[in-house]
């Protein structure tokens, strides 16, 4: 896994709730497991027309989005079904990280993310950003009044910045062990063999024969 600490990259917006995993990649492309070939079909059934001309009036086919790594989306993003092939097709897409919105309803604080598909973000090192509704509303409003606007998000930091003529940075909160894992480019297996070595030593004073 890649490690992540710093990412600048041109921002894109997708102002759509709920996005769920059959339309970031549709079941009929979920043929392997090899993590690659996701890409061309990512968002599919909005990006492309029934002839499989592009869509021009979906949002990443204008031209002004075109090389974003930064998805910036609405609230329940990864909803649906478990598959991992979601955070592939945003990979091999380009995207570095996705910014999405939490909600309160009543006294609950509903995550921007679905759970599963935070997990599985988390373990391929695509980094879910966790921002308020106004905040996201803000760089969503100054996207499209701004052509060609970016953003560096920074994990170590905690921060994404926005780089306008008066910069503007919105701080973050992430879990500290998720966050170590990602700077460091640890999935949960590189964590693992990280204790290879005491792993080993345990395994040879204990001779499973003897357990009962």
């Amino acid at each position: 896994m890649t490690p992540f600490t710093f990412h600048r990259g041109l921002i894109a917006v997708l102002d759509r709730a709920n996005v769920d995993t059959d339309q970031i990649i549709p079941k009929q492309f979920l043929k392997s497991i090899r993590r690659t070939g996701f890409g061309p079909h990512l968002f599919h059934d909005w990006r492309y027309l029934p002839d499989a001309n592009p869509n021009p009036v979906f949002a990443l086919n204008e031209e002004r989005f075109r090389g974003a790594s930064i998805l910036v989306t609405r609230n329940n993003f990864g909803c649906g079904s478990s598959r991992e092939h979601a955070v592939w097709a945003l990979q091999e897409y380009g995207f570095k990280a996705i910014v999405a919105p939490w909600q309160l309803r009543g006294q609950t604080r509903v995550s921007a993310f679905a759970d599963i598909f935070r997990n599985n973000s988390t373990k391929n090192g695509l980094l879910t950003v966790e921002l308020s509704e106004p905040e996201v509303e803000e760089i969503i409003q100054m996207t499209s009044r701004y052509r060609g606007l970016e953003a560096t998000v920074d994990l170590p930091h905690q921060r994404i910045t926005l780089h306008l003529p008066e910069e503007i940075s919105f701080h973050f909160d992430i879990p500290p062990a998720i966050k170590d894992n990602l700077i460091q480019g640890l999935d949960a297996i590189a964590r693992t063999l990280k204790y290879e070595s005491a792993i080993a030593a345990f395994e040879s004073r204990h001779d499973p024969q003897t357990i009962h």
